[in-house]
């Protein structure tokens, strides 16, 4: 089951995020939505990212992927080049260089699709409000059993109207 609750200010989603976190409810349950962005201070919802480690994974996994590729192809496939090295790592460097910043690039967009939920599986049932103008919209999943205490909360911390769905 979803609620959603209609507020008008910043402060008063910041005051019902909080109350509803005492309350036992995780970042996952708690979904803003609005026309613009709403910057809540650091510590309200976060929700932890791994992106700058994925990225840096990333590029050294395909970087080093492609330098063994290199590596092989010129061990396995001699060129005899008037006594200079079969495999350099100066003649590799722009590939290894090239490809290591395209690893990190593509496991960036990789990661930021699957943060964002758009490649993952997620509840499809969840209702997407509809935000009036200067509105900040919060939906909350909870149990029925916990919705009416809930509900309490979110009317105590200043939302203007609050609506079920999905019961």
């Amino acid at each position: 089951m979803y609620l959603l609750a209609e507020f008008r200010h910043k402060e008063a989603v910041r005051r019902a995020i909080d109350s509803l976190r005492t309350s036992g409810f995780t970042p996952d349950d708690l979904d803003l939505f609005s026309e613009e962005p709403v910057e809540l201070p650091r510590g309200v919802l976060d929700r932890p990212s791994h992106m700058s480690l994925a990225a840096v994974v990333g590029a050294i996994v395909v970087g080093s992927l492609a330098t063994a590729g290199v590596a092989l192809a010129q061990n396995h496939y001699k060129v005899i080049t008037g006594g200079m090295p079969v495999f350099s790592m100066w003649g590799t460097g722009v590939i290894t260089y090239e490809t290591t910043m395209m690893g990190a690039v593509f496991t960036t967009f990789g990661f930021f699709l699957w943060e964002s939920g758009l490649i993952r599986k997620r509840d499809k049932s969840a209702p997407v409000p509809i935000v009036p103008p200067e509105s900040i919209c919060l939906r909350v999943r909870c149990d029925s059993e916990k919705a009416q205490r809930t509900i309490e909360n979110l009317r105590r911390s200043g939302a203007i109207e609050i609506e079920r769905r999905g019961e």
